[in-house]
């Protein structure tokens, strides 16, 4: 008995789909359905699925039965509409456009005014009685058409372009009449013959198939997988086509487009914003290729219009209960919505936005805590610019449109190339583009900063700047930016060339020459307790970010400790929100002066030198713990025994060798220089990061491990005495095998009972392990059996498990293996899931098989990274350890992955 398949549908109406079908439709497509079903001016059209483009991505073709799926909707949008694609006397034009599940703003290709040819170009022309729109009309399709779809390089269609407005004398092209334009015409098509090897196509039905086709190319167009990579967009998604009826901004000073938000996107604010620009398609708003009015400027223009447009956002807004970013275009004063979709927003409005919600009753605090992030919360961290340092008038270069905030200082670079370059040799820069387009988005990601000298919030820049938490100015007419000669005029005759360093403020849009002083950001002065939601001098991101904070506080599972090495930072660390140390990495405490004493303690010859050696170091141990559990009082604090790759503690071996042979050579003293050469060649390691050090050490060298506990003890002895409740816990780290941890715990309970009985009192001291190599994990069932707890150190972990250094991989390979998407994200950024995580959930799984109640924590800066915290939540773990800064960020993610 044969099954029977559904046939697959992979073309929907706008009146087929909905919001929620974003995965099929992408965001576009399923958000032009949900605007149709809702009633609103959206004109006609279908979507293509993301499943064709799939199939198309693998295996070149498009599936057989697409062809026939787009004649039935086309010819249903043609007896709608009344018209026939291309039709000559009144031709019928659409437009092809990408529509991933994800908003990649620019990433990939659009076409307009498909259906325009040699022959239809005079019906549309007689039907809008506008010769010079119809010719304009043409001019952008056979420009977008050999760029996006023949593969034409586009400078050479902007030139023409250019040169054509040059030889008018017109500052934009308006200036250009209907015989420029057909002039112009002529001039793409023959751009198109000689660089395309091929004439423009005349068939409109041709036009869109190649359309259609370039659409589906354009997902892993070299721009679109740099962008998928930087958002961690997955690459096996693909994007649907939107064929939509086109209706026209280009119609006179009666038309337009336009980009609007029901908040503001940068600061979250209710209110108007958005831009507007009459007699123009949609592209010319976010190419910032003729600067926009603001949208409130509609009102005057046309209230009509601009009555409806507040009716619809508010409709939208309340429909999607979130900020929605708006396209539309006015055709003769009529409103057409093209796009709507949840908008890209800064950190800061992020939050805002959050917590207005929720006082409007539109969200709860759940969902609230679901629409912001650990990484907005950690840009909302930075520094900002010293508002009196910024005062200063004879720095201030000029001001923009206010478009991302924060403070970027950098030299300033013209291109996205230099950008790059001058970034990965450790400089950072500023980028300065007159406008910026997709092609830019390396140069983007490198640079602190972008400045545009045209441009608004709805721009490329603002838009991909938003979305990468990235300072951006925009729209500053002012500043003439010169990409050839590589510098930027300013009023006054100021010239800022290529490497001077330039600081824009993207929360005010002014633009400073050389490097304006920062200060702590308000929301870092909230978590030192520095300032108090409630304080006068705090706004509503304070307010918003306390009460997303106290939310996530309140549902999470996971605990947040710090990794802290002496009092100052624990005491910082308890400020920010920490519930005790994760890790207090003793070797820390060896560095400067004392880094003497443990050189003679390695290189000791007899019991009775390592002796002195560690009784000159346990009275300074000693007082370490003791400020340390004083700054911890109440929290658990999980000390770390030492574990120093042996060479920081060793001379410099070539140092060493050139002192000795340079006495020799002198007939000079060096018994003492010798004998050190002779133990450093001994204890001499190729790769001392798998060599001589964590439990390794504390069996080789006697009495090590044994002093560092006794220290732990009395000082938590003496911690009580004073009236204090420390409450340490002793990890041995780099075990390997049971064993090791069984013969460290032995000496180290003898150690304790001996400090307990002498101080008179009773010393509860935890032992466990960190977990950081393979075998651990693979055999934590054995090593619970002699652990109280485990600490995953998940940066040890991925070196051993992947087989590379974290302080070699950025310098040699890594990179090449970003760009060739074999890695979407560094391993030592974001846990490797299937990989190290895989071990992870091993390890926890049978850890508590053995030892039901184990207590489990990871300490590796893993610990503070967002996506990693999510997986530690769903791993089981008790709590997570981290830099004191990141610690805000892994309270906020914990509650988010409990919620």
């Amino acid at each position: 008995m044969s099954e029977h398949h559904t046939p697959r549908k992979f073309v929907y109406d706008f009146t087929e789909g909905n919001k929620d079908l974003k995965d099929l439709l992408g965001g576009k497509g399923a958000n032009l359905a949900e605007m149709t079903n809702l009633g609103l001016p959206v004109p006609p059209g279908f979507t293509i699925t993301t499943e064709a483009c799939k199939v198309f991505l693998e295996s070149g073709s498009e599936p057989p039965e697409l062809r026939d799926e787009v004649s039935a909707h086309l010819d249903a949008l043609e007896r709608r509409m009344g018209k026939r694609l291309g039709q000559n006397d009144d031709p019928l034009l659409v437009s092809v456009r990408s529509g991933a599940k994800f908003s990649m703003p620019g990433m990939m290709d659009t076409v307009l005014n498909i259906g325009l040819s040699d022959a239809s170009v005079a019906g549309l022309a007689a039907q809008a009685g506008d010769d010079r729109f119809a010719w304009d009309s043409y001019r952008r399709l056979i420009q977008m058409f050999g760029k996006t779809v023949l593969g034409v390089d586009g400078d050479l269609f902007e030139e023409a372009l250019e040169e054509a407005k040059h030889a008018k004398g017109a500052s934009n092209d308006l200036g250009l009449d209907a015989a420029d334009l057909r002039q112009l015409v002529d001039t793409f098509k023959q751009i198109v013959a000689k660089e395309a090897g091929r004439e423009f196509p005349q068939d409109p039905r041709e036009q869109m198939d190649l359309a259609i086709r370039a659409v589906f190319h354009s997902w892993n167009g070299d721009r679109a997988k740099l962008y998928r990579r930087q958002e961690r967009i997955p690459h096996d998604l693909g994007t649907a086509v939107n064929v939509c009826s086109m209706v026209f901004g280009n119609l006179g000073p009666d038309s337009g487009t336009g980009v609007a938000f029901t908040r503001d996107p940068a600061t979250g604010r209710q209110g108007v914003y958005g831009d507007y620009l009459q007699n123009a398609q949609g592209e010319d708003v976010v190419a910032g290729i003729r600067n926009t009015v603001p949208l409130a400027e509609l009102e005057r223009i046309d209230k009509t219009s601009y009555d409806a447009l507040m009716r619809i956002m508010e409709t939208l807004e309340t429909h999607y209960r979130d900020l929605c970013d708006i396209e539309f275009t006015i055709e003769r004063g009529k409103l057409w919505m093209l796009q709507t979709r949840v908008g890209k927003r800064t950190a800061a409005a992020a939050f805002r936005i959050a917590t207005q919600l929720v006082d409007q009753g539109l969200i709860d605090e759940a969902e609230a805590l679901r629409r912001v992030n650990g990484n907005q919360l950690a840009q909302l961290m930075f520094p900002r610019f010293d508002e009196t340092a910024a005062k200063d008038g004879a720095r201030k270069l000029g001001r923009g449109i206010a478009a991302s905030p924060g403070a970027a200082v950098g030299k300033a670079v013209f291109d996205s190339y230099t950008a790059v370059k001058w970034s990965r040799s450790g400089e950072k820069v500023i980028l300065i583009r007159r406008e910026t387009n997709p092609d830019d988005l390396n140069g983007m990601i490198a640079a602190e900063g972008i400045l545009t000298s045209r441009g608004g919030k709805t721009s490329h820049a603002a838009v991909v700047a938003r979305g990468m938490g990235k300072t951006c100015v925009c729209g500053a007419e002012e500043l003439e930016v010169d990409t050839k000669r590589r510098c930027l005029s300013a009023p006054g005759g100021v010239v800022v060339e290529e490497g001077d360093v330039i600081s824009i403020d993207g929360s005010t849009g002014v633009v400073y020459r050389g490097e304006v002083p920062v200060v702590p950001s308000p929301v870092v002065e909230y978590f030192e307790g520095r300032l108090a939601p409630a304080d006068a001098r705090a706004d509503e991101l304070v307010t918003a970010v306390d009460r997303m904070m106290s939310y996530a506080d309140r549902i999470r599972r996971l605990h947040v400790r710090a990794n802290a090495d002496n009092a100052e930072d624990a005491a910082r660390a308890r400020r920010f929100g920490a519930q005790g140390i994760g890790l207090c990495r003793t070797e820390h405490m060896f560095l400067g002066d004392r880094r003497e004493l443990v050189e003679r303690l390695i290189l000791a010859d007899t019991d009775t030198e390592r002796g002195e050696a560690l009784d000159a170091l346990l009275p300074l141990q000693r007082q370490d713990f003791i400020e340390l559990f004083e700054a911890m009082d109440g929290l658990p604090v999980t000390v770390r025994l030492l574990d120093p790759p042996l060479h920081e503690f060793l001379p410099d071996i070539t140092d060493l060798s050139v002192r000795v042979a340079l006495a020799e050579s002198r007939k000079e003293p060096h018994e003492n220089d010798l004998r050190l050469l002779q133990a450093v060649h001994r204890l001499h390691e190729q790769n001392p990061m798998l060599g001589l050090r964590g439990v390794r050490l504390g069996l080789v060298i006697p009495g090590l491990f044994g002093m560092q506990v006794r220290a732990i003890a009395e000082a938590a002895a003496e911690r009580r005495r004073a009236g204090g409740d420390p409450r340490p816990e002793i990890m041995i780290p780099l075990v390997g095998t049971v064993q090791e941890l069984e013969i460290v715990r032995e000496e180290s309970e003898k150690v304790i009972a001996e400090v307990a009985a002498a101080y008179g009192t009773e010393l509860r001291l935890p032992l466990g392990t960190m977990i950081e190599l393979p075998r651990a994990a693979l055999t934590a069932d054995q090593i619970a059996e002699a652990a109280e707890f485990f600490s995953f150190g998940t940066n040890d972990l991925t070196q051993t498990v992947w087989g590379f250094s974290r302080d070699d991989v950025e310098a040699s390979f890594f990179t090449a293996y970003l760009e060739k998407g074999i890695f979407g994200v560094s391993p030592f950024e974001t846990i490797d899931r299937d990989g190290v995580g895989s071990l992870v959930r091993g390890a926890v799984e049978a850890g508590r098989a053995a030892r039901p109640g184990l207590k489990l924590g990871v300490c590796g800066e893993h610990g503070g990274d967002p996506e990693s915290v999510h997986f530690f939540h769903e791993a089981g773990l008790d709590y997570v350890s981290c830099s004191p800064f990141r610690i805000p960020v892994a309270r906020l993610e914990a509650g988010r992955a409990a919620g």
